[in-house]
């Protein structure tokens, strides 16, 4: 029995003129610097997140997609002072002090108002924090110097290696609280190497205090893990971080209409929210600006997709996941017509092939896609546990989904810190994740068969 056909012979040479003329635009670029650096950090709640909201609605209404704004509720986080410094340590020169380079974690609780004095005490891991008991940790400062697998990010598993890390990012606060700390540090999550440091969303257990929890930059860890077995050290801290009432903020949805089965979509997104520090250029304005490309260069070329394409710029990635909690929520009952979902949230690194989240067979059907984006070197396929954590909801449904393979090894360098900004996007491999995103996209939803599930 032959096999049957995916692709029609028109389709796959629409592919092939979408993907140059993905290579041969800066649409993507132009948006990712507007967002960047024109309206700039948009952490949920923000007035840079809000006017985000309103530009890329306003350009997919350009592009001619039907848009609407999805309501969701929002976190209001606002991270206001953080200063640190040694004040006793040993062999500290008479009168002096050393600056420690800090940032509080999202969602952190704030220091008295005048600051806290306390020793610090290092760890490495959860174990050995164990291990100290109450009466080592009471009162103190606890600082988890547990370093970003930097082997593991050059071997091209920076993700693995972000994970692994994040974990402290996550349950160091709690876990300290437990012994009576009266505060967390950690090591910064990633790879950065110049006092950068690297900030993200903390989580409290219910059944401890909270108590305040910052990110130090590696080499002051460092600085620190080295003087500590030479005798006591101590630090003063200052965090002033607020938690506002939440405000109302909003998914932004476009669709392209499908001219075949316009019931059926296909999503394309990226996150529109990001962290303060930086611009957010690369997590995740990049996101959002390649999945409005998609809708851009298919409109140029006046293609006709036979499934609805569903850009969406999704609300609270970063501290909360709300737009994606609350989307699932608004449309569980059309599950089963959502096709596939694609989620650009790993940097903007040069793209290697596609990662798909699904069925085994996924991967001989999505071969004649990959064959086209083989020329400009995008050709892998390969199966990972999640595309992307605001398509997670879905794909928990079952609904396949897709995400650009991106050279990840620097993005941690950058990813959550200050250094998030737009020269980290290198246009041309902005464009060749465009070209992944706009092939992948146009030709699910063009495929001529239903994806297992």
């Amino acid at each position: 029995m032959p096999t049957p056909i995916q692709f029609s012979t028109q389709t796959l040479s629409e592919l092939k003129q979408l993907q140059q003329a993905a290579l041969a635009s800066d649409y993507a670029f132009r948006q990712t610097a507007y967002l960047a650096n024109n309206i700039g950090p948009r952490l949920s709640g923000s007035a840079q997140e809000k006017r985000a909201v309103e530009y890329v609605a306003a350009e997919l209404r350009a592009l001619g997609l039907e848009v609407r704004l999805e309501k969701v509720m929002v976190p209001h986080w606002v991270r206001g002072e953080e200063t640190a410094a040694l004040v006793a340590f040993p062999g500290q020169a008479p009168g002096t002090t050393q600056k420690t380079v800090l940032t509080a974690l999202g969602g952190s609780v704030a220091t008295p108002p005048e600051g806290l004095t306390a020793d610090v005490v290092v760890v490495k891991d959860f174990e050995e924090l164990q291990s100290l008991g109450t009466e080592k940790v009471k009162g103190r400062i606890v600082l988890f110097n547990h370093a970003y697998d930097k082997a593991m990010a050059a071997q091209g598993r920076a993700g693995d290696a972000y994970g692994q890390a994040v974990a402290y990012r996550s349950g160091a606060p709690s876990a300290a609280a437990k012994l009576g700390a009266v505060a967390a540090l950690i090591r910064s999550v990633g790879s950065a190497d110049y006092r950068l440091p690297h900030t993200g969303q903390t989580k409290y257990a219910d059944d401890v205090p909270k108590i305040p929890a910052g990110a130090v930059a590696a080499e002051d860890a460092d600085l620190i893990a080295h003087l500590a077995p030479q005798g006591p050290v101590r630090m003063r801290l200052l965090l002033t971080p607020q938690e506002l009432p939440e405000v109302e903020s909003f998914n932004v949805v476009g669709d392209l209409k499908g001219s075949g089965s316009p019931e059926q979509a296909v999503i394309v997104s990226g996150h529109l929210d990001s962290w303060d520090l930086g611009t957010g250029a690369i997590d995740d304005a990049s996101g959002v600006a390649v999945s409005m490309q998609v809708a851009n260069l298919v409109q140029q070329l006046k293609l006709r997709p036979r499934r609805t394409i569903r850009v969406i710029a999704w609300a609270n990635e970063e501290n909360g996941l709300r737009g994606a909690k609350g989307y699932a929520e608004a449309h569980i009952a059309e599950f089963a017509n959502h096709f596939a979902a694609i989620e650009m949230d790993g940097g903007a690194g040069h793209p290697v092939g596609i990662n798909i989240s699904g069925k085994p067979e996924l991967k001989e059907l999505l071969k004649p896609i990959a064959t086209v984006l083989q020329t400009s070197g995008a050709g892998a396929l390969d199966f990972v546990d999640g595309a992307g954590a605001d398509i997670g909801p879905l794909e928990k449904a079952g609904v396949p989904g897709f995400s650009p393979m991106s050279d990840s090894r620097t993005y941690f360098h950058y990813h959550h810190t200050a250094a998030d900004t737009l020269d980290k996007i290198v246009p041309r491999e902005l464009a060749e994740n465009a070209a992944v995103l706009a092939v992948l996209a146009y030709g699910l939803a063009n495929i001529e068969q239903p994806l297992p599930r």
